[in-house]
């Protein structure tokens, strides 16, 4: 339970840092907990890639380009591979 709180803090982190929207105070709160949600539904840089990018382009009414969400997708599914490897 701990090591997943402790992933979804780093999911946390790298979503903020990516401030797609350039925010910089990061007002992503509601983007990044459907992020996490989906994360842990998907598995597939793609599949999450687009769910990233509907997700935002939900609250923002803009399109951010698949290649950086796939970008940021590869990131976050890199930790969850990393968390998984954990005992």
């Amino acid at each position: 339970m701990e090591s997943e709180m402790k992933t979804n803090l780093q999911f946390v982190d790298v979503l903020n840092e990516w401030d797609p929207f350039h925010l910089k105070n990061g007002n992503y709160d509601t983007e990044i907990a459907d992020t996490i949600q989906a994360i842990h539904e998907l598995d597939h840089p793609e599949d999450l890639a687009a769910r990233i990018q509907s997700i935002y382009e939900f609250s923002f009414e803009k399109a951010i380009p698949i290649d950086r969400c796939l970008k940021v997708a590869n990131q976050l599914l890199a930790i969850k591979d990393n968390d998984s490897c954990t005992i």
